[in-house]
């Protein structure tokens, strides 16, 4: 069962990019996601958010030459995991270290979705339940 309060949020600059990872989440059980398609918008939202941010999923692109996304995520304390993909396009390397997962894939899919969320949202272990009957 997921759960329903985690925030995720999506930057992307292709709308059909963001609407794409999105439904990734939502067939996973997960809706409550703020889409971007800047880095001025990603900053404001993390920068000023009341709330952290359970997961952020970003193509490593928005970072460009202004910003180092790899070291800004992995300290930010309004972000919790993040995803980078395209990363090959930033020329960062494909890396899993503590908070934040690198993938040169242009997109994520599903299973690197799956990994992340359950890093972020693990299931709970099934305990049986036995009935007595007397």
């Amino acid at each position: 069962m997921s759960n329903k309060a985690l925030r995720i949020l999506i930057a992307d600059e292709q709308h059909f990019h963001r609407m794409k990872v999105e439904r990734l989440f939502n067939h996973l059980g997960y809706y409550r996601i703020a889409p971007v398609n800047s880095l001025e918008e990603l900053l404001t939202l993390v920068d000023y958010g009341s709330e952290p941010f359970d997961a952020v999923v970003i193509n490593a692109s928005l970072g460009g030459e202004v910003l180092n996304l790899l070291d800004f995520l992995r300290d930010h304390p309004q972000v919790h995991h993040a995803l980078i993909y395209h990363g090959q396009q930033a020329r960062l390397p494909i890396c899993v270290e503590q908070n934040v997962e690198v993938s040169h894939g242009a997109l994520p899919d599903l299973p690197s979705v799956q990994r992340l969320m359950a890093i972020i949202d693990p299931p709970l272990p099934f305990v049986a339940t036995v009935i007595s009957v007397r």
